[in-house]
């Protein structure tokens, strides 16, 4: 049954399909790394996204053309904000939401987020652990600082019952 719910989901983002709608109270959470980030100066802890990190926040703005989002996250770094604001003007939101994922009470999250759609960007060495505390369990390690392309769906229903998808989208 989970084979067949990825390739639904595969065919919609590949096919350009409308999305489901998601069934009533379900709280949909989208979560990737930042693109590409400049590497040139080692010494930048906040580096721009390169020629081809910008490409690659494009293709996700375009993976994401049927999700209707209600909200954009992105931690405070140049590259995570530069990957998001493509979705984000794509889906007439009016500005991002910033977190620390170092500082985010989970629980408040998911209350400020009950029944909503969400694109959560973070980092490497972030991404995989914020979504193992909205499953409720460790379930994803950390990924290579060279894996810009995992794409992590955590739905949650209204009863509360938690199930996760992760995709590579190149």
């Amino acid at each position: 049954m989970k084979s067949l719910k990825i390739l639904a989901i595969l065919l919609t983002f590949s096919l350009g399909l409308p999305v489901q709608a998601q069934e009533e109270g379900t709280t949909t959470i989208y979560l990737i790394r930042h693109a590409e980030k400049d590497r040139s100066d080692k010494s930048n802890r906040n580096p721009h996204l390169t020629e081809k990190g910008n490409t690659r926040a494009l293709k996700w703005a375009e993976v994401f053309k049927n999700v209707a989002f209600d909200a954009v996250y992105s931690t405070n770094y140049h590259r995570t904000k530069e990957t998001a604001m493509p979705t984000l003007k794509q889906s007439n939101l009016k500005g991002l939401q910033m977190y620390d994922p170092r500082d985010l009470d989970i629980d408040t999250f998911l209350k400020e987020n009950k029944g909503k759609t969400v694109l959560v960007v973070g980092h490497s060495n972030t991404t995989p652990y914020v979504t193992n505390d909205l499953l409720g369990k460790q379930f994803y390690k950390e990924i290579a600082d060279t894996n810009n392309g995992n794409l992590y769906i955590v739905n949650i229903s209204a009863s509360g019952e938690r199930s996760s998808q992760l995709l590579f989208i190149n």
